[in-house]
């Protein structure tokens, strides 16, 4: 189902495309559901293998909009302190001043500014992701699950996707040299996103 964009296939003498109906019903505001979506990252360790870790704490909006779908927006907010990789003395280390320094940049925030289909269910969100006091540009690539409805009567939209990004360029410089040679953790990351969200309920 085309979310974002759609290619108007008809004759250029036709004006107007008529709106896909199951498109049209999407339009709404959406409420990301923490308890089943999941924020996370990979990075390379000691040059030779990769640690996983995940945010627990995390919330955030989709505005869909079926009839102008490339005017969707996203809109996520990530608690640093919430980081967990499985191993306590890691992910204090991560939210120190060395990495994340959650005590000063409590968030981690990504606001969409353009989004586009690039094929089938699959699409692209574009917008500015900060860590810490740096802002930049992110691109997502995600694939869209559909939707339905729950046994609570929750109509939910399904999306998973990922992005790679060096986290040099917000700032993330901590390493330790290897006696072998290289470093201990690498500077690229990818984002994995696993999203579930709930359709809000119009106003009367």
């Amino acid at each position: 189902m085309a979310l974002f964009n759609r290619k108007n296939t008809a004759p250029s003498t036709t004006a107007t495309l008529a709106v896909d109906p199951a498109l049209a019903a999407l339009t709404g505001t959406y409420t990301i559901d923490p308890a089943h979506s999941s924020i996370g990252f990979t990075v390379r360790h000691a040059m030779v293998t990769n640690v996983r870790g995940s945010f627990g704490e995390h919330e955030g909006t989709l505005v869909l909009d079926g009839t102008a779908p490339a005017a969707s927006t996203a809109s996520i907010d990530v608690k640093i302190a919430s980081v967990d990789t499985g191993i306590a003395d890691r992910d204090g280390h991560l939210v120190s001043g060395d990495f994340f320094d959650a005590e000063a940049f409590p968030l981690m925030t990504f606001r969409s500014t353009q989004a586009e289909q690039l094929g089938g269910d699959t699409y692209r969100v574009t917008g500015d992701l900060t860590i810490k006091d740096v802002t930049r540009p992110l691109s997502i690539d995600l694939e869209f699950n559909g939707t339905a409805t729950d046994p609570y009567g929750n109509q939910r939209v399904g999306f998973e996707g990922s992005a790679e990004i060096l986290r040099s360029d917000w700032g993330l410089t901590y390493n330790a040299a290897l006696e072998t040679g290289g470093v201990l953790v690498g500077d690229k990351v990818k984002l994995n996103f696993d999203i579930s969200a709930i359709k809000a309920a119009p106003q009367a």
